[in-house]
């Protein structure tokens, strides 16, 4: 799934076009790598996402195409 999906289904960030954007800014990684918005993402995967001062850190434990909003927080685990 790709990243900027993968962070609006996850309900990380709320929009995918925002998802999209940070990708754009260089604001979020994969495995320590700087990724596009267009980059895979599978289990097993470690992401950080810089907001302003504050950086997530989280680990994908599941990639779903769909998922309730009481679902999204299993699909990562913050680290």
């Amino acid at each position: 799934m790709r990243i900027d999906k993968f962070l609006k289904v996850s309900r990380i960030i709320k929009r995918r076009s925002v998802a999209n954007e940070a990708c754009d800014a260089g604001r979020v990684s994969i495995n320590g790598r700087v990724v596009k918005a267009g980059a895979e993402v599978k289990p097993g995967d470690t992401l950080s996402i810089t907001f302003g001062e504050r950086t997530l850190r989280a680990e994908v434990l599941s990639v779903d195409e769909h998922t309730g909003k009481s679902d999204a927080p299993a699909m990562y685990k913050e680290l």
